[in-house]
């Protein structure tokens, strides 16, 4: 019995150190760094972004299938900052603004052309304004629209989950005009929406009809815009201060420098006096 005993025990002490090692070596799979400065990242080396795509001329895909613009730029300069690389991750914007794909563990920071609004700030750390917006609202070229009044009867396209299309709403609501309110998924099946006819104007943000005209010449022009005073800002999850801290480091930086002037006029355009 006691010789039994004792290579029953010397089998369960070597099972467990074979349980141990493996777990150990589980353990090293985790990809999860850390950066130069202290800076939690989800992935070592990289600072991992959340967007989506397509939003020009803050992201988008280049002939080459690289994601460029003024977004993305920006956020080139907190990974440089950060001394690693920006890696990007094209998600639905749903994901983005509620927050669950930082809560998850999807990406480090969001870049979307995303405005700054109260409901949002409820689930996501936004850093310092980065830029000023302001929604327009678009026609095939030739038509004439002044205001929303004349579009009583008629199909208005937007892009859902966006800050243009509560605008929209509230407007339609507030006036109790009998607008057909279209919602589109993206940027893209909204301007191709417009273009082929399938709603009478079109509402985002400014900078992104003025991009589209500027790569399709003749076939959009902007009616009139609407100043709401929005700002857009990248954001983090919620209670992650230090990279909030490097994202306003890099952009107040950028100002400083001359850098940030060099981009917008790169991506957006002349800069507006301020």
């Amino acid at each position: 019995m006691t010789k039994l005993h004792h290579a029953r025990t010397a089998t369960t002490l070597a099972a467990a150190v074979l349980l141990a090692v493996g777990a150990a070596g589980c353990a090293k799979e985790d990809t999860g760094g850390t950066s130069d400065s202290g800076v939690p990242l989800i992935k070592a080396g990289a600072l991992t972004t959340c967007t989506h795509l397509p939003y020009a001329p803050f992201q988008s895909k280049d002939d080459s299938g690289k994601v460029v613009g003024f977004d993305v730029a920006l956020i080139d300069l907190v990974a440089a900052k950060l001394n690693v690389t920006q890696e990007i991750v094209d998600t639905p914007f749903e994901g983005i603004k509620s927050g669950a794909d930082l809560n998850s563990g999807k990406c480090d920071v969001a870049a979307a052309g995303m405005t700054i609004t109260d409901e949002r700030k409820q689930v996501l750390d936004f850093s310092e304004p980065y830029f000023d917006a302001t929604q327009a609202l678009a026609v095939v070229t030739g038509k004439k629209v002044a205001t929303l009044d004349e579009l009583v009867g008629k199909r208005l396209g937007v892009q859902g989950g966006t800050t243009g299309e509560e605008y929209i709403n509230a407007q339609v609501k507030e006036k109790g005009l009998k607008i057909e309110v279209v919602s589109y998924r993206d940027l893209a099946a909204l301007q191709q929406a417009l273009v082929t006819n399938q709603v009478e104007a079109a509402v985002n943000d400014l900078p992104v009809w003025n991009e589209y005209i500027k790569a399709n010449p003749g076939k959009v022009e902007v009616a009139t815009g609407f100043d709401t005073g929005e700002q857009y800002g990248f954001a983090v999850k919620k209670g992650n201060a230090k990279l909030l801290a490097e994202v306003n480091a890099a952009i107040a930086a950028a100002r400083t420098d001359g850098t940030y002037d060099k981009l917008y006029a790169e991506w957006i355009g002349e800069k507006p006096a301020s």
